[in-house]
């Protein structure tokens, strides 16, 4: 679409049912972002079919699959995740939240409440933010000691070649977002009476503490190359687009059979 004016085909996707649904939802008559959305859901659905053809190759294989999820607060993890995981068959993968460790896990080895959740045989299991927390949010936060978080940033990259060379498959996703997009997000869920309950005690700090959370960030990067798995880095300031890729990504990185019909 060139010069902002809309081709014949244009006019015909936004004449057909979704595409008047689309345009019309929006506040703003705005032919452009309706027809970028038609856009995001037609890639959508074709990524969706392959998150199909992988789980069934996962549970066909007896495969192990942990895809975890990092990132600023609001920068749309939990979104990339229903994405990924509205068509997909429920009995076969977990979204795992976890809560403060309580007092007997905190007497605990670190890795072991998470390791408690690791995938079965045929299984996919997604962290919403992972045993990461103790390398951002925890230090950012006096959440932790300095010796713990030490002893974390020295055992982390065995931990995760442990993982690997026992056969589960590993993708480690980090979600970037702007400080100014971040401030707009945290202001829309406030606002907005089905999100304010996102927003905890730690999301209120977030901007304040901004430059400390670069800071632990870039340590976690640089102590990262020390290890064999990388973290695929998404910039997420246009949700949308920051889905496609990160889906995109999730199917690059696991060798599943593309030839599966489903």
């Amino acid at each position: 679409m060139e010069n902002n004016k809309l081709t014949d085909l244009d006019v015909k996707r936004l004449n057909s049912n979704k595409g008047l649904h689309t345009l019309l939802s929006n506040e703003v008559y705005n032919p452009e972002k309706a027809l970028r959305f038609l856009d995001y859901e037609k890639k959508l659905k074709k990524l969706q079919v392959e998150l199909v053809k992988l789980q069934t190759w996962v549970i066909n294989k007896n495969e192990r699959v942990i895809v975890i999820f990092e990132g600023r607060d609001a920068a749309g993890k939990g979104g990339a995740i229903r994405r990924i995981t509205e068509r997909i068959n429920q009995r076969f993968y977990r979204i795992m939240a976890l809560p403060k460790p309580n007092d007997e896990e905190r007497t605990q080895w670190y890795f072991q409440r998470y390791v408690n959740q690791f995938p079965k045989a045929g299984e996919i299991v997604f962290f919403d933010r992972s045993w990461y927390n103790r390398a951002v949010v925890e230090p950012v936060n006096g959440f932790c000691t300095e010796e713990e978080y030490n002893i974390f940033m020295s055992q982390v990259n065995d931990f995760e070649r442990m993982i690997t060379e026992s056969g589960i498959k590993l993708v480690k996703i980090y979600m970037s977002i702007s400080k100014s997009e971040q401030a707009k997000r945290f202001k829309d869920i406030k606002s907005h009476p089905l999100k304010q309950w996102k927003m905890t005690p730690v999301d209120e700090k977030a901007q304040k503490l901004w430059n400390v959370y670069t800071k632990y960030k870039n340590l976690m990067f640089e102590n990262n190359k020390k290890g064999n798995i990388p973290f695929k880095v998404i910039r997420a300031n246009r949700k949308t687009s920051a889905r496609i890729e990160v889906i995109q990504h999730i199917l690059d990185s696991i060798p599943y059979d593309k030839t599966l019909e489903v």
